[in-house]
C-alpha cells in the first residue's frame, strides 16, 4: 500500500470511527450529567494568569473567548493562539497560562466547572487534554449567546442558570466530539504537539512495525516514562492503546477488501490469524469475520 493509498485510508477510517462508540453508556452519562461552574474572569483581558495548578482532578476549565487575540501555553508544551470566537475546554485540572498582549482588546469569560459524577469525569478523562471548538456559528453559538447575557448581568438565578447553560454547552461538545471521532480529535492534538507529532506520523504510516514503549519514546527523543505520561495527558489514551486503535481501524478496511484474516494480520503488526482475532474481539466484542458478517447485513 502507497503512502497516498494509506493516507486516504485513514481519513475515510477516522470519519467513520462514531460507529465503534459505545454510544449507549455514553447516552446513559449525559442523562445524568451535572456539573457547577464558578466564572471567574469576565470582561477584557490583559497580560497572564496563570490556571489550574491548585486544583484536583474533579475540577476543569472553560474559556470562551468573545474577541481578540488569546494565546494558551499548556504545562506540557503547547502553544495555542486563538483570534476567532473560540471555546477551550480542559476537561479536567491542567495547569495552564492564558496570555493576552497589552495592545490587544481580548473579551473572554473563565470559568472553573466541577463534575459531580463519577461516570461523567471518566468519560472526560478520555478526551483529549485540551479542546478547542469553534463558536462563531452553530447550536453552541446560541447556547453560549445566553450563557453570555447572563454572566454580564446580575439578575435572579443567575448561577443555577449559568450551571444549565455549561451543561448544555458540554453536552453539545461531546455530541459534537463524538460526530467526529474521538480518536480523530485525539490524532490531532497529537500532530499539533512539537514532541509527538513525528511519532503520532510514524505510527500512522506503519503501524504493522514492531513497535514498543521503548522504541516509540526514542522516536520522540523522550524517556519511557516522561513519553507515556505525556502521550496520555495530550491524546487522551496510552499509545499503546492508540496503537491498537489505529491496527484495528485498518483491519476493519482491510477485511472489507475481502482480504484473508492472516493476510491482513500481517499487515497490521500481527504475528497470526488468532493473534488478531483476539485483539479484535476485546476491542469490538466480535471475532473478524462476526464483524464483517454484521457489517454486510445492515
Amino acid at each position: 500500500m502507497s503512502r497516498i493509498e494509506r493516507n486516504l485510508l485513514w481519513s475515510r477510517l477516522f470519519n467513520r470511527a462514531v460507529r465503534v462508540a459505545k454510544v449507549d453508556k455514553i447516552a446513559l452519562i449525559l442523562d445524568n450529567f451535572s456539573i457547577a461552574t464558578e466564572v471567574i474572569f469576565n470582561g477584557n483581558f490583559c497580560g497572564s494568569k496563570t490556571l489550574g495548578s491548585n486544583l484536583s482532578g474533579d475540577y476543569g476549565h472553560l474559556h470562551f473567548l468573545r474577541s481578540g487575540r488569546l494565546t494558551v501555553l499548556s504545562d506540557r508544551g503547547h502553544k495555542l493562539v486563538f483570534e476567532q470566537p473560540t471555546a477551550i475546554v480542559l476537561p479536567y485540572s491542567t495547569a495552564h497560562q492564558i496570555v493576552s498582549a497589552e495592545s490587544t482588546d481580548v473579551d473572554v469569560v473563565c470559568a472553573t466547572i466541577k463534575f459531580n459524577g463519577t461516570q461523567q469525569r471518566q468519560l472526560l478523562a478520555n478526551l483529549p487534554k485540551l479542546i478547542c471548538l469553534d463558536i462563531s456559528t452553530g447550536e453552541m453559538q446560541q447556547t453560549l449567546q445566553w450563557l453570555f447575557k447572563e454572566t454580564d448581568g446580575q439578575e435572579l438565578g443567575q448561577q443555577s442558570i449559568v450551571n444549565k447553560l455549561c451543561e448544555i454547552f458540554m453536552i453539545q461538545m461531546l455530541r459534537q466530539l463524538s460526530a467526529q471521532g474521538i480518536v480523530l480529535q485525539g490524532m490531532l492534538a497529537g500532530l499539533s504537539h512539537p514532541a509527538l507529532a513525528k511519532t503520532i506520523a510514524m505510527l500512522q504510516e506503519a503501524p504493522e512495525r514492531d513497535w514498543n514503549l521503548a522504541a516509540m519514546a526514542s522516536s520522540a527523543a523522550m524517556s519511557r516514562s516522561k513519553f507515556a505520561a505525556l502521550f496520555r495527558d495530550t491524546v487522551g489514551q496510552t499509545a499503546n492503546e492508540f496503537l491498537t486503535d489505529l491496527r484495528i481501524s485498518l483491519a476493519q478496511e482491510l477485511l472489507q477488501q475481502d482480504q484473508a484474516v492472516s493476510i491482513v494480520a500481517n499487515r497490521v503488526g500481527y504475528e497470526h490469524g488468532s493473534a488478531l482475532a483476539r485483539v479484535f474481539r476485546k476491542k469490538t466484542g466480535l471475532s473478524p469475520m462476526q464483524w464483517l458478517e454484521k457489517l454486510h447485513n445492515k
